[in-house]
């Protein structure tokens, strides 16, 4: 099973690194992707080394994973991206949009009528979709997060929307027993 995490220069450093724990943590291929450079730089200035260039990506991947901050409006206005998520749907591949980042699913018109979540600063660019303020929404094969606070519980339903039992490093994680004791 292989995720590509699209990474622009500004992506929320969590937001991208937890998704790549959690599916690694599970032996999952699982590649940061940049966008014509080597490294790309956090908003909170973490360099990373990327694994794959956008170029590299394409719909042998089982799904598309694009992190929030103040990537976002990047990550929806690059052309590259947008016919991205459209390949991804056009085949009901995993699309995760965590964060403002869901801003890019609209642009690409793959959330007409889902439900979806997002950091609540862009609910309103979130027109075409029935916006509910949760943790994480599951649609079909679109899955959102509301911000870096939803780390995990994004990570965890992306793979389970891609058919993995999360079960054993919830529990090696200690994840259940935050859910049991909040």
């Amino acid at each position: 099973m292989k995720i590509a995490v699209l990474m622009k220069d500004n992506f929320e450093e969590l937001e991208a690194l937890g998704i790549i724990d959690i599916a690694r943590r599970h032996n999952l291929q699982c590649d940061m992707v940049g966008f014509d450079a080597e490294t790309v730089t956090g908003a909170h200035k973490v360099l990373m080394k990327v694994d794959k260039d956008i170029s590299d990506i394409d719909t042998s991947y089982d799904a598309l994973i694009l992190p929030g901050g103040g990537a976002s409006w990047d990550l929806r206005d690059d052309d590259r991206v947008i016919e991205l998520i459209q390949d991804f749907d056009s085949k009901n591949k995993v699309i995760g949009a965590l964060c403002a980042a869901p801003i890019a699913l609209e642009q690409a018109g793959v959330i007409k009528g889902k439900t979806v979540t997002s950091y609540p600063s862009v609910e309103a660019d979130l027109k075409s979709a029935n916006y509910k303020f949760d943790v994480v929404q599951v649609d079909g094969h679109i899955v959102t997060g509301n911000g870096p606070g939803a780390t995990f519980a994004f990570a965890f339903a992306v793979l389970k929307a891609l058919g993995v039992d999360t079960s054993e490093v919830e529990e090696g994680m200690q994840y259940r027993y935050f859910l049991e004791n909040k």
